[in-house]
């Protein structure tokens, strides 16, 4: 495919096809400001990484125009350490954090615009912003091998870190495209990876999280047996059969955009039979105009809640758009459609995965996780 050729959307047999996705997608379009923002909700703050993964579903679903024009809003935002802001809303900085997942995922939108594009312009307006991006993340780096949330925030959070993995391949795949490595990268992603296998105790305790269960699969660093192992020991905690993932395992509360991700962590490790019957049970949340509802509040005889069986909170979300549209481009080179970038969760088209380097730490200290 050669830069500008269009593509058709993505599909999944029996559960989406390709007009509906695209109807998803412009239902993300509905709600981009007119700058090229694209909030949680129309009305609430963008940040950068959940702003690129929508970025990532608007291209996948063939609305390029709308998809580059998302781009185009990230550029400015940069700041001159390569780090970006934590919110932005309705133009104004609301939170100025500069968050190391949110700084690093540019480089995955980068290197799927690639994947789907071929642009070599494309590529090379925005090399130097991912280059700078992922220069600040890595001087994040805490001595154990994970990457602080913030530079205020000296602790590591598991699924962003996770999600950094995934990012720090893509931008080793983007600098060898350019011609210019980056050992000191793959160098933290070796530390990193080693950290999001033999020392998940040492990031900051949010387990009860269904994002801290799977994404150490999702973003690669955990994959194999490992990954199937991992994925088992906390199935029945999170997954609630015919509904789909809880956010948080203390609530009867299932969301779209967790149990789409877990559809993509299946398909990483080759599951294909749960990841169609997950991202099949997650249509309970589709609207009509193919916008999707958060997340859906079921009857549990365990906990006290009044309002059951309603859709909450009743808003449509754009994140929760865009996981749909990724999980089926990833499961539609078996089921149905792909695009040229449906392996960017899988990691196929990435750069290797980086050699482990355990450190000599302590690792077991409280010291080496807050350091």
């Amino acid at each position: 495919m050669t830069a500008g050729t269009p593509h058709a959307a993505p599909s999944v047999d029996g559960i989406l096809t390709a007009e509906q996705v695209v109807a998803t997608a412009r239902a993300i379009v509905a709600m981009q400001e007119p700058q090229g923002a694209i909030p949680f909700t129309t009305g609430q703050h963008a940040d950068i990484w959940n702003h690129v993964e929508a970025a990532m579903a608007l291209l996948a679903a063939g609305l390029v125009d709308d998809a580059e024009r998302a781009y185009a809003w990230v550029l400015p935002w940069q700041r001159p350490d390569g780090s970006w802001p934590a919110r932005v809303e309705a133009g104004v900085v609301s939170d100025d954090r500069g968050e190391s997942n949110v700084s690093a995922y540019l480089a995955v939108g980068l290197w799927h615009h690639w994947l789907i594009r071929r642009d070599r312009a494309f590529l090379d307006r925005y090399w130097p912003a991912v280059r700078a991006g992922l220069d600040w993340v890595v001087d994040q780096q805490l001595s154990f091998g994970g990457i602080a949330w913030t530079s205020e925030n000296r602790f590591a959070l598991l699924a962003g870190c996770s999600s950094i993995y995934q990012s720090l391949r893509a931008g080793v795949a983007l600098a060898d495209l350019m011609d210019e490595p980056q050992p000191e990268w793959e160098l933290a992603g070796g530390r990193l990876g080693h950290a999001l296998r033999e020392h998940r105790d040492l990031f900051e305790d949010k387990s009860k999280y269904s994002m801290d269960w799977y994404y150490p699969v999702l973003g690669g660093a955990v994959r194999g047996p490992a990954g199937s192992a991992l994925l088992d020991s906390k199935w029945d905690e999170f997954v609630v059969p015919g509904l789909g993932v809880r956010c948080v395992n203390t609530n009867p509360w299932v969301t779209a955009a967790e149990s789409s991700e877990l559809v993509m962590a299946l398909d990483a490790l080759g599951q294909d039979d749960l990841a169609y019957e997950l991202l099949r049970d997650v249509q309970l949340m589709r609207d009509a105009d193919g916008a999707y509802w958060t997340g859906w509040v079921y009857g549990d005889p365990n906990h006290e809640n009044e309002h059951t069986d309603v859709y909450w909170p009743p808003e449509h979300t754009t994140y929760t758009a865009a996981a749909i549209i990724l999980a089926v481009d990833a499961l539609g080179e078996r089921h149905g459609h792909s695009t040229p970038g449906s392996g960017i969760m899988r990691g196929t088209s990435l750069a290797p995965d980086f050699p482990e380097i355990a450190l000599e730490c302590g690792c077991d200290s409280e010291a080496a996780r807050l350091a």
